[in-house]
């Protein structure tokens, strides 16, 4: 008995480690400079910008590890194809924006047709992933 309680708390104390050095490693990710063909948005220009054809939005924060992660993504998503419209909310300088999408968890991106929300990803998402949602919708 005394040696299950042993490995279970062996087991506990490694996963404990584990995720503080996840959370260190994703939290030192640097920041990664938008491509200049991503869209700022906040609320005076959100509706304008989502109205025109295909757009890509992610809210997003700073501080968020995954977020991070998906940056250069975009980044590579916005240079390379014109059949979307990549577009970025900072969820902690536009709150009301966050919340009329009811985003919860960041990274959560959201693609707009004509104004109108067609898909939903929440985390972060592969190139390739979004390449072929993009697709779908786009054509």
């Amino acid at each position: 008995m005394a040696t299950t309680l042993y490995i279970v708390g062996g087991i506990v104390v490694i996963f404990i480690f584990y995720m503080a050095y996840a959370y260190k490693k994703m939290k030192d990710i640097p920041n990664v400079a938008n491509s200049k063909k991503i869209k700022v948005l906040n609320n005076k220009n959100f509706k304008p910008v989502i109205r025109s054809g295909v757009v890509l939005v992610d809210f997003w924060a700073p501080w968020c590890g995954p977020c991070k992660m998906v940056s250069p993504v975009l980044n590579e998503i916005a240079e390379e194809t014109d059949k979307v419209t990549i577009a970025k909310v900072n969820v902690d300088l536009q709150q009301p924006l966050a919340g009329k999408y009811k985003v919860r968890n960041i990274p959560t991106l959201i693609m707009f047709n004509k104004g109108k929300e067609v898909k939903r990803f929440v985390g972060a998402k592969s190139k390739k992933f979004l390449m072929k949602e993009i697709n779908a919708v786009a054509g």
